[in-house]
C-alpha cells in the first residue's frame, strides 16, 4: 500500500465511529497481560486508541491509562463511553505527553497505520527506560473451515493483510522498528492468544463493514460485497441461525525499549 492509500485507509474510521464502537471486538485479556508483563510500571498509553476498545480492557484491569487518538469522531466516542479515562487528541507521530512519562505503549489494530520512521523515535521519547511497546491485532482463525470460507468470500478489503494468523505473522515479522538515535528497541517477540466474539450473521456483516478497505470502497461494490458475505453466512450451518462464536486470536507483537 502506498503512502496516499495508507493515509486514506487510516483516516476512514471516523465516519463509522458509532458502528466501530458497537461491533468491533475487545481484546483477549491474556494477550494484554503478556504484552505488559515486562513493563516497569502501570502507566500505559493506548496509542491510536480509536473508540476505546483496548482502552476499556486496560481500565478494567486497573492500569493507569492515557488514550491518544487523532480522529475527532473516534475520540468523541471514546470520551462518551469512557468518561473516566484521560483521552487526548494526538497521533503516533506527535504524542502529547512528556518524555519518559509512560511504562508501556500499546496499540490495538493500529500500529500498521503508523509512520514508524517518525512514530518509533516519538514512542521511544515517551517511554520510560526498559519500557514496552506492543501492538495487538484481533485476527479471524481461518484454520476453522467455515472461517476460511468466509475469508475467501469476503475478499481482502474485509479480511486482508494481518487479519488471519499466517498473514499477521508474516506482516509483523517485517515491521522493523528504527534502531538509531533514541529509538532503540530490542528484538521483537510474537505471541497468539485464543479469543472469540459472539455474533449473529447480521452483526458479523456489520463488523466487517467497519474494516478500512470496506469503508473506502465505492458504495455499489461495498453493498455487493456485504450481500455476498450475508449469503455465505446464510448457507453455513454454523452461522445460519441465531448467535455463534466467531473464532479469533488476539496476536501480539512486543518489543522492549533499550
Amino acid at each position: 500500500m502506498d503512502e496516499d492509500a495508507r493515509r486514506r485507509h487510516s483516516s476512514s474510521f471516523g465516519a463509522a465511529a458509532t458502528a466501530y464502537a458497537e461491533h468491533r471486538p475487545d481484546y483477549a485479556r491474556a494477550a494484554l497481560r503478556w504484552a505488559l508483563e515486562p513493563a516497569p510500571g502501570a502507566r500505559v498509553l493506548d496509542l491510536g486508541a480509536g473508540t476505546g476498545k483496548l482502552t476499556a480492557t486496560l481500565a478494567e484491569v486497573g492500569d493507569d491509562v492515557t488514550a491518544v487518538e487523532p480522529d475527532p469522531a473516534m475520540l468523541a466516542e471514546l470520551r462518551r463511553t469512557l468518561p473516566g479515562v484521560r483521552a487526548l487528541s494526538g497521533s503516533a507521530e506527535a504524542i502529547p505527553l512528556p518524555d519518559a512519562s509512560v511504562d508501556a505503549v500499546v496499540a490495538g489494530n493500529a500500529m500498521h497505520w503508523f509512520d514508524m520512521a517518525v512514530a518509533g523515535p516519538e514512542t521511544a521519547r515517551v517511554l520510560a527506560p526498559v519500557g514496552v511497546l506492543a501492538g495487538l491485532w484481533n485476527v479471524v482463525d481461518d484454520r476453522v473451515d467455515w472461517v476460511a470460507g468466509l475469508a475467501a468470500v469476503s475478499g481482502s478489503a474485509a479480511i486482508g493483510p494481518r487479519d488471519t494468523p499466517a498473514s499477521w505473522r508474516a506482516a509483523t515479522a517485517t515491521m522493523h522498528l528504527p534502531t538509531t538515535g533514541e529509538a532503540r528497541f530490542g528484538s521483537p517477540e510474537q505471541a497468539e492468544f485464543p479469543h472469540g466474539q459472539r455474533r449473529t450473521a447480521d452483526s458479523l456483516v456489520a463488523t466487517l463493514a467497519t474494516r478500512a478497505g470496506m469503508l473506502v470502497m465505492p458504495e455499489r461494490e461495498r453493498m455487493q460485497t456485504l450481500d455476498r458475505i450475508r449469503a455465505y453466512l446464510a448457507s453455513r450451518p454454523e452461522t445460519a441461525d441465531g448467535e455463534f462464536t466467531l473464532p479469533m486470536l488476539t496476536c501480539v507483537l512486543r518489543v522492549r525499549r533499550l
